[in-house]
């Protein structure tokens, strides 16, 4: 009581008594559980307390004598300074100001509270008392603090801003938002009074007042929708929830969270999932993903679906000749020609490298083959590639669902089957498949469709076999031996798909694969410690007739820091039938400074001709002569005569196949100077050989 006398005596010479005493006791009787805090503004620019409820004393520690007191006086110096500061910003802007404060309460816990500061000002607008209501929002902490880490949990990968938080009526109306709705979603004072619903995209709106009436009935609600502000359009992350007043929803909170940037995100990666970053077409994955859902509305309705597969005539020699960059521009040029196609419902797919495929709903052979003559007949106007023109045709394989499958691996499959038909029969055309085409051909374009893409599906290793010096019985070098692995082939021999690969002009590409892996190779051994192995590599006829070839050798040695004394290429004899081309990309290997052997010596056409004019290091003695060496008089005397011969030139000599010790002593009498077989060492993967030389 005498507090309240102190209080009105302090104002008895103040003319607005009767307003101050009004707006004190107004405050008090509202907000009794609030502390309240009367200071005194002195005018030294001081403040000295005037008035404290009881609720203020005993969270102040304040005893009864804090009457004409300042902060300093009574409370620690950091406290009276933060004090100080708050008060003195209301005192010299004479505006009322908020903050919120935390105070320990013991050694895990704290208190939170929020103060309003507000200024009482004399007929000449001097403020002259500052009066302060601070309330303990310390539950109301507590569970935003709960409400943020609950959305962390499931939001934090994208997004870790502070949510905006706007509080609406009970009509959806604005009537306040928190910092982070300023920062955030641009809004401002003109807001308030506005409709929530309006910051939403017009589609939304729906969506939103269903998730608003939820909350209107005690119940959260949440979801994604687009903003749109001031023209910025943003993705949120919206929370409705219920402010329950007395189990009464007096209001709803809208709790927003910015996830543009994951949207943006998402949308990206699914565009590369699904799209070819090169033509910008659909790919294989978009294929493997949509096939299924169009055969199955094909099936529902009846109704046939044709597919088409096609790829480029002879682009691998264009793309060798023109170079990657030009071959790439043509890739895209192509792309552009099969969407200008005049029906809306088909999809273009980019399988991979120069293939593509149509998806054509609702399409019989009568349709399937009048587009595919209409795509025939634009491929034949030429491509205009950094002013030059070019002429590419295209080849098409075409099958029906549900006449020819009943699957989308067989519907593929079999347009596949097709497509090698026009590219063994002729090119630029088109061609339906029939059951026909399975007959005693199946197994062989089953193992070409599979070989065509074993280096896309990573099925394709490298073995390497020893090769030893006969006199030290030690590792000099090791041959390079491909291997396959296919999923429902199984392991294929080399005998059985190397002649594909050549008939089919795959072995081009797998043969720069092979050179391309064993320098990966050797690089990895040099990393790891274990010196400049060599290694021997098979070049076939056809790759040794690219013209790139040394160049792309080159490139790939600068690539990977290869020493030229650790390759050596082995040649067959079929590859010499062009002598003075043959000698002249040999001469050119040899300025590389690789070595080069001659492989299978003695099963080709043999020459001793060739042996004088060309750069040889070595000859390879065919497995099939030592196979019978010991028991064969003829098999015996070809190998002493290529030892003879080569001894006499100069050359060294490889015999492969030694399989027995007598073998390996036979060698060794006649001074074979390498040898390597089964005796020695089967093929084995890298990763043995590196175990072994680690060891």
């Amino acid at each position: 009581m005498n507090d309240f006398l102190n209080l009105k005596k302090d104002f008895n010479n103040d003319k607005k008594l009767s307003v101050i005493e009004s707006f004190i006791f107004q405050i008090i009787l509202k907000h009794i559980n609030d502390l309240i805090f009367i200071m005194k503004v002195e005018i030294d620019g001081s403040f000295t307390y005037l008035f404290v409820n009881e609720m203020g004393k005993i969270r102040a520690k304040l005893d009864n004598n804090y009457a004409g007191k300042t902060f300093y006086d009574l409370q620690p110096a950091k406290i009276a300074d933060e004090l100080n500061e708050k008060y003195t910003f209301v005192k010299n802007h004479k505006m009322a100001t908020t903050f919120q404060d935390r105070v320990k309460v013991d050694e895990n816990h704290f208190a939170y509270g929020e103060t309003i500061l507000t200024p009482i000002k004399n007929d000449d607008a001097d403020v002259i008392y500052i009066i302060g209501v601070t309330r303990d929002i310390s539950e109301r902490v507590h569970e935003k603090t709960l409400l943020i880490e609950s959305q962390q949990m499931y939001k934090s990968l994208v997004d870790f801003n502070m949510d905006a938080v706007l509080s609406v009526d009970n009509d959806g109306v604005i009537y306040s938002f928190n910092h982070s709705a300023k920062r955030i979603l641009k809004v401002d004072d003109e807001h308030i009074n506005v409709s929530v619903f309006s910051l939403f995209e017009y589609s939304y709106h729906l969506e939103i007042q269903h998730a608003f009436q939820r909350s209107i009935n005690g119940e959260s609600s949440e979801g994604e929708a687009v903003l749109i502000q001031k023209q910025i359009r943003l993705n949120v992350h919206y929370k409705t929830v219920p402010i329950m007043i007395n189990e009464t929803v007096s209001g709803i909170f809208f709790i927003l969270r910015d996830i543009t940037e994951k949207v943006k995100h998402a949308e990206l990666i699914e565009h590369l999932a699904y799209h070819d970053s090169l033509t910008g077409l659909y790919n294989r994955s978009a294929l493997k993903k949509d096939l299924p859902k169009v055969m199955e509305i094909s099936k529902q309705n009846q109704t046939p679906l044709a597919l088409m597969f096609m790829d480029l005539d002879r682009f691998k020699m264009l793309n060798d000749t023109l170079g990657h960059n030009n071959g790439d521009q043509i890739l895209i040029e192509v792309g552009k020609r099969l969407l200008s196609i005049n029906s809306p419902e088909f999809n273009v797919y980019r399988h991979g490298g120069d293939e593509f495929i149509i998806v054509l709903p609702s399409s019989n052979v009568e349709v399937a083959s009048k587009v595919a003559t209409q795509i025939l007949d634009m491929f034949k106007d030429p491509f205009s590639i950094n002013d030059n023109l070019y002429y590419v045709s295209i080849s098409i394989g075409i099958s029906i669902y549900p006449d020819d499958c009943q699957d989308e691996d067989s519907l593929i499959m079999n347009a596949d089957k097709a497509l090698y038909v026009v590219k063994q029969r002729s090119r630029a055309q088109y061609q339906l498949y029939h059951k026909g085409m399975d007959k005693n051909t199946n197994e062989l374009l089953s193992m070409e469709t599979a070989l065509r893409r074993s280096i896309g599906n990573n099925e394709l290793k490298l073995h390497y076999q020893p090769q030893v010096d006969l006199h030290t019985n030690e590792i000099v070098s090791y041959e390079v031996l491909l291997r396959w692995e296919n999923s429902h082939l199984g392991s294929v021999s080399p005998a059985k798909f190397v002649p594909i690969a050549e008939e089919s002009g795959l072995i081009i590409s797998i043969g720069e694969w092979v050179i391309e892996e064993a320098c990966k190779q050797l690089m990895q051994w040099k990393k790891e410690g274990l010196g400049e192995i060599v290694l021997a590599i098979n070049l076939s006829a056809k790759q040794f007739e690219q013209p790139y070839l040394v160049e792309k050798i080159k490139s790939l040695f600068s690539e990977y820091y290869i020493n030229p004394n650790q390759i050596e290429f082995e040649i067959t004899e079929g590859a010499l039938q062009n002598v003075d081309e043959a000698l002249h990309i040999m001469s050119r290997l040899k300025k590389i400074g690789v070595a080069i052997s001659i492989d299978d010596f003695g099963t080709g056409y043999s020459s001793l001709m060739y042996l004088k004019q060309f750069p040889i290091d070595s000859l390879k003695i065919d497995q099939s002569f030592i196979r019978e060496v010991l028991t064969d008089q003829k098999d015996e005397a070809i190998v002493k005569t290529i030892l003879s011969i080569a001894e006499n030139l100069g050359l060294l000599v490889v015999a492969e196949g030694i399989e027995t010790l007598e073998q390996l002593n036979f060698l060794k009498t006649l001074n074979c100077q390498k040898g390597q077989g089964f005796y020695f060492s089967k093929p084995i993967p890298p990763v043995e050989i590196t175990n072994r030389l680690k060891d």
